[in-house]
Formats: structure tokens, C-alpha cells, sequence
């Protein structure tokens, strides 16, 4: 039996398995390196074929410059000297590769620079007078069957009479010299893609290892669960650079979320505490009165809790949903100091000890209803908490829309905490005994919904100290919300 493997401790992290040869080459690097091969293989057939053909034509173009300038210079010969000194001086003056023959009108072959070109002529072409013109490249029968020749023609007249000049010249070297550098380029080719390959798979391998570190670290952070972990950051500002970067933003917005996420649950779950900690209390007490008259007397302090649970309830379902963009708003034509009006009764009906104040210039703005009257509310009671005897409400236009604002004459907010009130379950220390009843997510939703209405809130002081809350909306709010309908008469709450 073989020995069973020795299994990692628990909570132990692996290291991932090198993937298999075959998985490597149809990756990132196998595919980039096969194109770069194809490429530059498919560039250098072409360009090998294109070399051959101008080299071959080239040389051939020159053995046939050659050609044409020696049956010039035999055919001044014959005009200078007639043809009774010409196969003696063409013997003499023909180089080797090279045959030459002086044919006249009726195709006897007067000269040739050597024997073997002396019974016929290598060509019945015959130009017109004057003439010189290539006749062909191929092999000449008469001469040699191993070795191609290029002929050209020259006609004149002399003395009345019709001569050619034939000039066959040899390219055989030249084909030599296209022959082999056919098969240098041959040899060359393979290796020369070898090289490219083995560059390419290391430049490309070395390009990809800052991607691969990252993924390392990605699938260490997955498999730990550590979110305030941080990839990679390659020093060049690249590509990888910019993934690395925008990973490392990532995971800093999930470590975030996720942090909110649990202090959101923990104050969510400590909030419900005391309500539920009352109730269960009312419930001993009137467990232990047989008939009765305790329940009937804390009633009205189990129905308060139990509106304190479900307000809490509402707002976190609220905020919920405006955490998963899964909300709309029902927009219609809204008019503000209606609105204002409205919270103005409720807040003099609730806080007789307080005098409300209202200053309303007409605004209609388009907007949720219901949302916009939990926006007022929610000041409301928030500033009607903390005032000492004076609350007021106020709507007046703005450059861009409408402006609400609503005043109270407490003891304000400080300048360094006027932005995390706004956050959730946020209280300054002076409230922080949940007597008055708030929930510490007021102003949290507010900010939210006027958000969601395009619309901007900030705090302020009042003249007289106290805490001035503005809330800037547009005449229209953005096409796209991030807050919903939820169905229901919005909940009201406090951040102070």
C-alpha cells in the first residue's frame, strides 16, 4: 500500500499548483507568442520572397546590360573595320560565359567567338535595323544544356547589307548566387524564428509576472478573507500599474463596505436592545400582577416602544434600500410650502411648549411627495429635540431651485462635527441617553434623499447660536435615483 500524502493543517494556505504545459501555451503567454511568431514568420516569407525575385532580376538585368553593350560595341567593330578581321578579333575579345556571332541577311553565321557557334545562328529573331532588344532567358541548345544563357540581337546595315549581332551570355553564376542565398535564408529562417519565439516568450513572460503577483495575492486575500490587504503595485505606470491600482482601490471599497457593513449590523442590533430590553421588562412586571392593573398601567410605555422598534425598522429597511440602488423615485409636481405648512401643524400639535415659526415664499419643485415631507420631518423633530424654545421653518427660492431651511435656537452643532452627524447612528455626546428617542439615522436619511432629489443639505449656525440646517433642491430631479419608493408613511429619525 502506498503512504497516504500528509494533508495540510487546517487553516493552512496552499500554494497554488503550476498550471500544466498545455494550459500554458493556449494562455495569455502561448497565444501572444504564437501570433508574434505567425506574424513575423508570414513578414519574413514574404520578404525572402520579394529579396529573390528583385535579386534574381537585378542580376539577370545587369548580364543583359552587359550583353546589349558588347553587340553595340561588335556592331560599330563591323561598321568600322567590315567583317574580314572579325572572328580572330572576337576569339580574342570574348571573355569566357560569354558567345558572340555576326549573322548576315541570309543567315549565315559570318563570325563567332567560337566554334561550337558557327554552323547555325542561336536565334532567327531579326529586329528591325537599328535594333537592339533581349531575346530570351533560357537554356541555348547549341551551347550548353547545363547552363541558362540570356541572348540579345542587335541589327544593322553596312555597306548594303543586313547583319546581326548575337550575343548569348551566361547567368548560370548568378543563378548560383540567388541559389544560395535561397538556401542561407533557408537555414536562417528556423532559427531566426527561434530567436523570436524565445524572446517573445520570455519578454512577454516577464511583462505578465507583475499579473500573475497580483493574482497570487487576489487569490490570498480570497482564500484569507483578509480585505485590508493591498496587491502589488508595479513601479512602472502602465497597464499592470493602472490594474494594480484600481485592484488595490477595490479591495479598499469592499474592506469599506464590508466594515460598514458589520458596524451598521452592530448598531442596528444594539439600537434594538433597549426597546426590547423595556418590553421584556414590562412583560415581568405585569407577569407578576395577577390581575392585571400593571399591564393595563405600562400599555402606553409598551406601545411607545414598540413604535420606537417599528420607526428604527423603517429607517433601516429605507436605508437598505438606498444602499442597493433599488429604489425610484414618484416624481410629480411638488409644491414646498405646502409641505412646510404641513410639518409646521404637526410640529405646534406635538410641542405645545415650543413656538414654530414659518417664513414661506411659494415653491413648487418636482420631486417624491412623500420623501420630500420625511426630508422635512425629519428636520422637524430633529431641531424641535434640541431647541430651547423657538423652531423655524423656511422656504425661499434659489438660483438653481427652491431652498428650505429650518432653524432651531439650541445649542448648534460644532463646526468639526457638522459632517458626521450626517453618517448613521451617529449621536453627539450630549444625547447620547436615547431619552429623546432618537435613532442616530435622521439626518443620515435626509442627506440620502435630498441626494436622490439631485439636492444638496448642509449645517449651519444661526444668529443666535443655535443649528441652521439648508436643503438646496432643483427644479427637477436627476433622471437616474438612487432612492425607491418603499411604500408607506416615511419614518422620521435623528442624527443629533
Amino acid at each position: 500500500m502506498a503512504p497516504r500524502r500528509p494533508e495540510p493543517a487546517a487553516g493552512a494556505l496552499s500554494r497554488p499548483a503550476a498550471p500544466p504545459r498545455s494550459v500554458l501555451l493556449r494562455g495569455v503567454r502561448g497565444r501572444s507568442v504564437a501570433a508574434v511568431v505567425g506574424v513575423v514568420g508570414l513578414a519574413i516569407l514574404v520578404g525572402v520572397v520579394l529579396l529573390l525575385v528583385v535579386l534574381q532580376r537585378t542580376l539577370v538585368a545587369d548580364v543583359e546590360g552587359e550583353a546589349i553593350a558588347r553587340a553595340e560595341d561588335v556592331a560599330a567593330l563591323v561598321r568600322a573595320d567590315g567583317v574580314a578581321r572579325l572572328p580572330g578579333v572576337l576569339v580574342d575579345t570574348t571573355r569566357p560565359g560569354q558567345v558572340v556571332q555576326v549573322v548576315d541577311g541570309t543567315g549565315r553565321v559570318v563570325a563567332a567567338s567560337t566554334e561550337r557557334a558557327q554552323d547555325a545562328p542561336l536565334t532567327s529573331l531579326v529586329p528591325p535595323a537599328g535594333v537592339t532588344a533581349p531575346v530570351r532567358t533560357g537554356r541555348v541548345a547549341l551551347l550548353d544544356r547545363d547552363s541558362p544563357f540570356v541572348v540579345v540581337v542587335s541589327s544593322f546595315r553596312v555597306g548594303g547589307r543586313d547583319y546581326r549581332v548575337v550575343v548569348a551570355e551566361s547567368i548560370g553564376a548568378q543563378r548560383q548566387s540567388v541559389a544560395t542565398v535561397l538556401v542561407l535564408l533557408l537555414v536562417g529562417f528556423p532559427l531566426l524564428l527561434a530567436l523570436v519565439a524565445a524572446a517573445s516568450w520570455f519578454l512577454v513572460g516577464r511583462a505578465l509576472r507583475p499579473v500573475e503577483r497580483i493574482r497570487a495575492q487576489v487569490a490570498e486575500i480570497g482564500a484569507r478573507g483578509r480585505l485590508d490587504q493591498r496587491v502589488p503595485v508595479p513601479t512602472a505606470r502602465d497597464e499592470i500599474g493602472r490594474l494594480a491600482v484600481t485592484m488595490n482601490d477595490m479591495l479598499a471599497s469592499l474592506d469599506a463596505a464590508r466594515t460598514a457593513q458589520r458596524r451598521f449590523v452592530a448598531d442596528a442590533g444594539h439600537e434594538l436592545r433597549s426597546p426590547v430590553a423595556t418590553i421584556s421588562a414590562v412583560l415581568d412586571v405585569a407577569r407578576e400582577d395577577s390581575g392585571g392593573a400593571t399591564l393595563a398601567d405600562l400599555t402606553p410605555v409598551l406601545e411607545a416602544e414598540a413604535a420606537r422598534i417599528g420607526r428604527l425598522v423603517d429607517n433601516l429597511l429605507l436605508l437598505a434600500r438606498v444602499d442597493e440602488h433599488a429604489v425610484v423615485l414618484e416624481t410629480a409636481d411638488v409644491d414646498l410650502d405646502d409641505v412646510v405648512d404641513g410639518e409646521v401643524l404637526r410640529l405646534r400639535a406635538a410641542h405645545p411648549r415650543l413656538r414654530v415659526e414659518r417664513v414661506v415664499v411659494p415653491q413648487r419643485v418636482r420631486g417624491d411627495r412623500a420623501r420630500l415631507r420625511q426630508v422635512v420631518a425629519n428636520l422637524g423633530d430633529n431641531a424641535a429635540r434640541h431647541a430651547r424654545g423657538v423652531v423655524r421653518l423656511v422656504v425661499a427660492p434659489d438660483p438653481d431651485g427652491a431652498l428650505v431651511v429650518v432653524e432651531d435656537d439650541g445649542a448648534g452643532i460644532p463646526p468639526e462635527e457638522r459632517e458626521r452627524v450626517f453618517g448613521r447612528f451617529v449621536r453627539l455626546d450630549a444625547s447620547r441617553g436615547r431619552t429623546s428617542g432618537g435613532s442616530g439615522l435622521g439626518l443620515a436619511i435626509v442627506r440620502e434623499l435630498v441626494t436622490a432629489h439631485g439636492g444638496t443639505v448642509t449645517i449651519g449656525d444661526t444668529a443666535g447660536g443655535g443649528c441652521r440646517v439648508e436643503v438646496r433642491l432643483p427644479i427637477r430631479p436627476p433622471e437616474r435615483s438612487t432612492a425607491e419608493e418603499d411604500g408607506g408613511q416615511p419614518p422620521s429619525g435623528s442624527s443629533r
